[in-house]
């Protein structure tokens, strides 16, 4: 297909604004940079009410924006419904007609190529005749399959049974892209284990930080109320790994660091709090936000940033957005996965949790006074968007887009 300008079909499962959890920040920042040479139409699907206001920011950016509204509830129950052998409840979650419509339309006016957000939406591209570009992100299959191995029965068997069916569709949507791109040389290699037929189309490339926004020098007013020690813990708070994160973190390790004189808050910062993250601020010194204008704030006025997570796939933007911001960081190992930094010096690790209550007492202490410092440098060597970006480029580049 030849036009003055390219003209690249861009599909989300979510709409990717405002960039505000790593998912959307991932795919806003692919699609300013690719805007500057491509006509970009993107289709996605908007299942928070307080996303449509992006609408009018992206179309700043696309050449056209198709937004197509879904309700969570209902189309989790569509999803059980429609469940058969063999199929995903995930992909009839993000299944729509309007979308789907839109997209046929598309590609009869004639596209360049396709950016493939996810797996979840290659079902409305998997024979369009075009260059696939499929950003999976992270194995998804295997965060079910890491949901299973918690659960108990029933649940255990329908995670598993999703698992094992989302990744023979990420194997056959693989091999259906020209290239399957991941969000990390770990990510990409447990992939590759998995779907070893598609081996030569998998690689990677990394998320990265807005460093001049999240300079350590901008002047945020300070959010707390009382004196600290702050502890902050930063991301939407109706996602199962950070509802079990900071549960475990304010049940198990803020009471081991309750004789410290003077004893630290913890600050659960994120929009839709569950009931059960909701319940912690009954906890001393547990204090749930909700939904704030700005996270970055709390996290600039807070001693140190945790993420404690127990159940992680990919790269924790919050954590890298922490270190940019100059704040020291104590991280699960399941969290750092991915994470291009030195350890004890750029950011610290701890499994369990005294060892994860001893790594923040030694932060409070004073004892790595350049800790903050030094995780802003890694940041700064490796993690400014145009340096991760020129990864996918080149991708783009050998597909021919």
């Amino acid at each position: 297909m030849s036009h003055s300008v390219p003209r690249l079909l861009f599909l989300a499962h979510r709409i990717p604004y405002p960039p505000n959890k790593g998912e959307k920040l991932r795919a806003y920042n692919v699609i300013a940079h690719l805007a500057e040479r491509f006509d970009i139409r993107l289709g996605c699907l908007i299942d928070d009410p307080a996303d449509w206001d992006g609408v009018a920011a992206l179309r700043r950016l696309c050449g056209e924006v198709a937004a197509f509204g879904i309700s969570r509830r209902p189309q989790r129950i569509k999803a059980l419904l429609r469940a058969r052998p063999g199929r995903s409840m995930m992909l009839d979650y993000y299944r729509h007609p309007g979308l789907r419509a839109w997209v046929r339309g598309q590609l009869a006016q004639g596209m360049d190529a396709a950016f493939v957000y996810t797996a979840a939406m290659m079902p409305y591209v998997l024979h369009a005749p075009i260059p696939l570009i499929l950003d999976m992100v992270d194995v998804d299959s295997e965060k079910w399959a890491m949901y299973a191995r918690r659960e108990r029965f029933p649940m255990r068997a329908v995670w598993a049974r999703e698992a094992r069916n989302l990744l023979a569709f990420e194997r056959r949507a693989a091999m259906a892209s020209d290239v399957a791109l991941f969000v990390s040389s770990q990510e990409a290699a447990r992939f590759a284990e998995l779907a070893p037929e598609a081996a030569t189309k998998i690689d990677f490339y990394e998320n990265g930080v807005d460093l001049d926004a999240l300079s350590p020098m901008r002047g945020w007013p300070d959010p707390f109320p009382g004196a600290g020690p702050h502890i902050v813990f930063v991301g939407h708070m109706d996602y199962w790994p950070n509802v079990d994160a900071v549960a475990w973190f304010a049940e198990v390790v803020m009471p081991l660091l309750a004789n410290l004189m003077p004893a630290p808050h913890f600050w659960i910062v994120g929009a839709n709090p569950s009931e059960a993250v909701k319940r912690l601020s009954a906890l001393p010194r547990v204090h749930v936000t909700g939904r704030v204008p700005e996270v970055e704030p709390y996290v600039a006025h807070a001693d140190l940033s945790v993420a404690p997570l127990r159940m992680a796939r990919g790269v924790q933007n919050k954590m890298l957005e922490a270190m940019a911001m100059g704040r020291p960081v104590v991280a699960s190992p399941q969290a750092f996965e991915g994470v291009r930094a030195a350890l004890g010096m750029e950011l610290l690790v701890a499994d369990g949790a005294a060892a994860t209550a001893r790594e923040i007492i030694a932060v409070l202490h004073g004892r790595h006074p350049n800790l903050g410092a030094a995780g802003r440098a890694a940041m700064e060597r490796a993690y400014a968007w145009p340096m991760t970006l020129a990864r996918l480029d080149a991708h783009l580049a050998r597909c021919g887009v």
